[in-house]
C-alpha cells in the first residue's frame, strides 16, 4: 500500500516534486500530508493537495509566490497559505488547489470558539495533533519517504477511525473533531474505534464552544457523503446530535404498546436514502436536508386518537417552522432556509388530494406553490413512501406518475411554470381607473385565483371578470 501511494503521487501529482525542490533549495522540508496521503492510498487522489512544512508562513509565501499561478492568504493566521497551480499531467492540463501549512498544534481553552495556534518543529509533533490516524500519514518530498508514526496505514486497511493520541486529548484540542468523526465515518464507510465512541459520549457537550458555521460545514459534508446514515447514527447514539441537531434524536418516539405508528427516526433515514437514489447530477444538499427534516414536526403534533389511531395533524406546518429556526441557528443562507422549509411544508400536499383524479385547478395550485422546487418536491414526495405493503406502494407510485403526467399535459397547454393573472397591474389600473394601492393587489389576487381555478382566459373575459369583481367590491 505504501508503494501504491507513492506511485499514485508520482502519477497524478508531479507538481509536488517541483514544489518540494523549491522548499529544499530554500533550506526547508515539505511533505504531502493528511487527506491527500489517505486518498492516494485509496487510489483516489484528486486535485486538492495538502502539504506541511517546517517553514513559517512568511517563508512559505516567499517560496510559493514566484511559482504559483495564484496565492491567497485567507488562512495565514492559522499557518496556512493557499495556492493554485496549472500543470500538465500526462496528456492533460490540470489545475491543482494547494495548501501549505506550517507544523502546528491547536488547542481550545474552555471558553474560546477559536483555536490558539502554536508552530511546531517536527513532522511527528504535527502529525500527533491531527484528528485521526488515517489523516496522520505523510510522504516526505522529494525523497518519497513514507511517514506513519501512529499506525494510520493499518487503520486504513482495517477501515477504522482512531485518534493518534488519546481521543480525549484530541477532542479537547478541537471539539469539532467529534463532528469530523461522524463525517469521515459517513464519507469513508469506516467504523469508529470503541474508545473514540466512548470519548464522543463523554465529551459531546464540548461541541457547544464551536461556532455554528464550523458545525454547519461538517454537517453538510456528512449529509452529502455516500453513507450519511452511518454518520447521523453516530451523532444520535453519542448525544452529539442533542447539541447540533436535536430535532433528529427527538424523532425516536417511544413505542406505544400497540405499535400504532412506524418508527419516525428509521423512516426518516430511509427517506433520505431513497431521495439520494433519485438525485440527478450529483448530491443535492437542499433535497437531502429536506428529507432529513421533513418529519421533525411529528413529535410536537403526535396525538393518540379514540379510535386507536395515532395522528400528527399539521406536522408539516409545525415542521417547516422548526426547520427554519434550526437552519437559521446553524447559519445557513436565507435562500437555503427558505427552500428547505418550503419543501418540508409541502411534502404532504400530494396526499391531501387523495388517490383520485386531479382537477386542473389542483394541478395548477400544486405547481404554483412548489415553484422552482417542483422537481425536488417530486423526489421528496416519492421518497416519503416507505410502506412495506407492496400493493399500497405501487398504488402511490402510480398515483404520482399520474400527477406528473397531468402536470406535463397542462405545462404544454398553459405554461404552468409562470402562472400569472391574465391582466397585469397596469392593465388593472387602466380598466378600473384607479391609482396604485391595495385595490390593485386585491384585484390581481382575485384574477390569479380565477386563473388557477379555470385556466387561461381570453382578454375580454378577463376584463369582464375584473369589472364584475370591482362592482361587487364597490357595492
Amino acid at each position: 500500500m505504501q508503494d501504491r501511494a507513492v506511485n499514485e503521487l508520482l502519477r497524478v501529482a508531479p507538481v509536488a516534486d517541483d514544489l518540494a525542490r523549491r522548499f529544499q533549495e530554500a533550506g526547508f522540508s515539505l511533505a504531502l500530508v493528511g487527506g491527500s496521503v489517505r486518498d492516494a492510498l485509496l487510489g483516489r487522489l484528486g486535485n486538492d493537495l495538502d502539504f506541511t512544512t517546517d517553514a513559517r508562513p512568511q517563508d512559505v509565501l516567499k517560496i510559493i509566490r514566484p511559482w504559483a499561478d495564484a496565492v491567497w492568504e485567507v488562512g495565514i493566521a492559522f499557518g496556512t497559505v493557499g495556492a493554485q497551480k496549472e500543470a500538465r499531467v500526462g496528456d492533460a492540463d490540470r489545475s491543482f488547489q494547494i495548501e501549505v501549512t506550517t507544523y502546528r498544534s491547536e488547542a481550545y481553552d474552555r471558553t474560546s470558539r477559536k483555536p490558539e495556534v502554536a508552530y511546531g518543529d517536527s513532522i511527528e509533533e504535527d502529525l500527533v495533533r491531527r484528528d485521526f490516524t488515517v489523516n496522520a500519514m505523510a510522504v516526505g518530498l522529494p525523497e518519497k519517504e513514507f511517514i506513519d508514526p501512529y499506525g494510520g496505514l493499518d487503520d486504513l486497511a482495517a477501515g477504522v477511525l482512531r485518534t493518534p493520541g488519546t481521543p480525549e486529548a484530541s477532542f479537547s484540542d478541537d471539539p469539532l473533531r467529534m463532528m469530523r468523526a461522524a463525517r469521515f465515518s459517513a464519507q469513508l464507510d469506516f467504523e469508529v474505534a470503541p474508545e473514540v465512541v466512548t470519548a464522543l459520549r463523554e465529551m459531546a457537550g464540548r461541541i457547544e464552544i464551536v461556532s455554528a458555521e464550523r458545525v454547519r460545514d461538517e454537517l453538510n459534508k456528512l449529509v452529502l457523503s455516500a453513507y450519511p446514515r452511518r454518520g447521523l447514527t453516530l451523532l444520535v447514539d453519542t448525544g452529539l446530535a442533542d447539541h447540533v441537531l436535536p430535532e433528529l434524536p427527538a424523532l425516536r418516539l417511544e413505542s406505544d404498546e400497540h405499535h400504532r405508528h412506524k418508527d419516525v427516526y428509521e423512516h426518516t433515514l430511509i427517506v433520505l436514502e431513497q431521495a439520494m437514489a433519485l438525485e440527478e447530477g450529483g448530491p443535492d444538499l437542499t433535497l437531502r436536508l429536506a428529507a432529513l427534516l421533513h418529519d421533525i414536526g411529528k413529535p410536537r403534533t403526535r396525538r393518540f386518537e379514540n379510535d386507536s389511531r395515532v395522528s400528527f395533524h399539521h406536522h408539516e406546518v409545525v415542521g417547516a417552522k422548526m426547520t427554519k429556526k434550526r437552519l437559521t441557528a446553524l447559519k445557513y443562507s436565507n435562500e437555503l432556509v427558505k427552500d428547505i422549509s418550503r419543501l418540508v411544508e409541502l411534502h404532504l400536499r400530494f396526499h391531501g388530494y387523495g388517490m383520485g383524479e386531479w382537477t386542473d385547478s389542483a394541478v395548477r395550485r400544486y405547481v404554483r406553490d412548489a415553484g422552482p422546487l417542483l422537481s425536488r418536491l417530486h423526489k421528496l414526495t416519492r421518497s416519503d413512501c416507505t410502506t412495506r405493503n407492496r400493493r399500497r406502494a405501487a398504488a402511490l407510485a402510480r398515483a404520482y406518475d399520474g400527477l406528473e403526467e397531468r402536470i406535463a399535459q397542462l405545462q404544454e397547454q398553459e405554461e404552468l411554470d409562470a402562472i400569472r393573472p391574465d391582466l397585469d397591474g397596469n392593465q388593472i389600473m387602466e380598466i378600473l381607473g384607479v391609482n396604485p394601492g391595495p385595490a390593485v393587489g386585491q384585484a390581481y389576487k382575485h384574477l390569479l385565483e380565477l386563473r388557477l381555478e379555470n385556466g387561461p382566459m381570453e382578454h375580454d373575459a378577463a376584463v369582464a371578470a375584473l369589472k364584475g369583481w370591482w362592482a361587487g367590491q364597490r357595492g
